[in-house]
């Protein structure tokens, strides 16, 4: 067997030692550090997965949580009226269950115009340059200025949208036939009701006329060039009329959505709320669901067995603990004269169903849960809801008071909320200082320890590189030696035969 390192060749054949099997396995030696070391570092990285893998399940029972943390996200809500084909109703979280009455009184319409029709709407119909075509909408004022060669009723409407496009539409429409042709150029305004009419319409180009003159104060036309008035929608909604111009009837019922589809001033229908429990449940359980897989993941990573060893690669890392303990605090820490002063039992998860078992984990007792949710929503929604908004006091960034609701109402979810947000939020304090959260800070750890691994590693294969030249080299001169000293034995032993030979 020969070995070549570093140009330096040699076989072992005069010493009779297997020289690069005996370098081999020195150098072997001489590296299972560095093996030791590679190990250390693909566990470093199995337990970022592992961490990256808790912090997914925290963010999704942070999720859940959220969902569950205002009144917008908790409720939902079913809407029906009382004829089909007059209203469209939908309702927030925000709403509350009840019996609306709502009286479609006029729709919204949108203004329009027509100029009086010409044979060709490829021909120029200004006489001269600086004819114009100028009107207002909503307080803004348009005048477009043609040229005689470029002023077809195509151009003309082109140059219209060009300049006047975000509140008018302009097209060029044949009311005639083909045989009879009669092209009109319409302006329609682009957004529905009285403020947003088509106002001041004058033209001077030669071929192009109209009667600008505005509609009543009833809105009836007074031109017949106007072919459509813009009006606003009115409807009387629980005996207030409401003037709107636009269809929608928004938040004049709290956390409700209404939009008129026909008008009809004899005809009160009938809006009905009521709750969806269903999608309430379903939250709620979800939250649960999310809650005992976080759980599930740290039992299993702190679980430890004679026999087998550490259940998870987080095995005795602090932050499972510390979360745990967070999270916990967040959700059962509730103050005890709040527990005493509450009489109709919606103070605490287990009052109204949802128990710790022996493991930790979260139960629903379905049947508890819908009757506390069905003798008040209110009071159910306030366990988990901040329904007065949060305040902190103006407490600074990465202090604990910076996460605290000064507020009367807090909430289970919403204050679980911010207790998870506080474990990734991150926050420059005095002298430039960086904060991290517990995730950012452990994986910088474990990225630290890799990195510091990367380093000793080369350091390591450095030495192991410099140990294998220097062998190398010394067996070499070994063989060098040994081959030397056999040639001179070989002549000497020559000599001798000869000279016996001889005598």
């Amino acid at each position: 067997m020969a070995l070549n390192t570093n140009g330096i060749s040699f076989s072992g054949l005069a010493s009779g030692i297997d020289t690069a099997s005996l370098i081999q396995k020195l150098v072997s030696l001489e590296s299972q550090p560095i093996t030791q070391m590679e190990g250390q570092q693909k566990t470093f990285q199995s337990k970022l997965s592992a961490l990256g893998t808790f912090k997914g399940l925290v963010k999704d029972l942070q999720t859940k949580a959220k969902a569950l943390s205002t009144k917008d996200s908790f409720a939902s809500y079913f809407t029906s009226v009382s004829t089909n084909g007059h209203l469209s109703v939908s309702a927030s979280g925000s709403a509350s269950p009840g019996t609306h009455t709502v009286t479609v009184n006029q729709l919204a319409t949108v203004d329009r115009w027509t100029f009086d029709g010409v044979t060709d709407k490829t021909v120029d119909l200004a006489s001269a340059d600086g004819q114009h075509v100028a009107f207002s909408v909503n307080g803004t004022n348009y005048d477009v200025v043609l040229t005689a060669g470029h002023s077809s009723l195509e151009e003309i409407a082109g140059a219209i949208n060009s300049a006047a496009g975000e509140d008018v539409g302009a097209s060029v429409v044949n009311a005639g036939t083909d045989a009879n042709p009669n092209f009109q150029l319409v302006l329609t305004s682009k957004t529905s009701g009285e403020d947003n009419r088509i106002t001041g319409i004058v033209s001077d180009v030669a071929g192009l006329t109209i009667d600008g003159t505005g509609p009543d104060g009833s809105g009836n036309a007074q031109s017949t060039n106007n072919i459509t008035v813009g009006l606003n929608a009115v409807a009387v909604i629980d005996g207030l009329t409401v003037t709107r111009d636009t269809n929608e009837f928004n938040e004049v019922i709290a956390g409700v959505s209404i939009t008129a589809q026909t008008a009809d001033p004899s005809l009160q229908l009938s809006v009905s709320v009521t709750a969806d429990t269903g999608a309430i449940k379903t939250k709620i359980n979800d939250f649960v669901t999310a809650y005992n897989n976080l759980i599930d993941y740290v039992n299993t990573q702190n679980h430890y067995t004679k026999d087998q060893g550490a259940g998870g690669l987080l095995f005795g890392d602090p932050i499972l603990n510390q979360v745990l303990k967070q999270v916990r605090t967040a959700l059962f820490n509730v103050p005890p004269t709040v527990v005493q002063n509450d009489t109709a039992g919606y103070s605490t998860l287990s009052l109204v169903g949802i128990k710790t078992q022996s493991d930790g984990k979260l139960l629903v007792d379905a049947t508890v849960l819908d009757d506390k949710i069905s003798a008040n929503l209110d009071k159910f929604a306030d366990l988990f809801v901040d329904s007065d908004g949060f305040n902190n006091g103006g407490a600074l960034p990465n202090t604990n008071g910076y996460y605290t609701d000064t507020t009367a109402d807090s909430g289970l979810a919403a204050t679980l909320d911010r207790t998870i947000q506080r474990m990734f939020d991150t926050y420059t304090g005095p002298g430039n200082k960086t904060f991290k959260g517990i995730f950012d800070t452990r994986t910088q750890t474990y990225n630290d320890s890799i990195s510091k691994l990367f380093k000793d590693i080369a350091a390591k294969q450095t030495q192991v590189d410099k140990f294998q030249e220097s062998l190398t080299l010394k067996f070499a001169n070994l063989e060098q030696l040994m081959s030397g000293l056999q040639s001179q034995g070989a002549s000497l032993a020559a000599g001798v035969s000869g000279f016996s030979n001889g005598g």
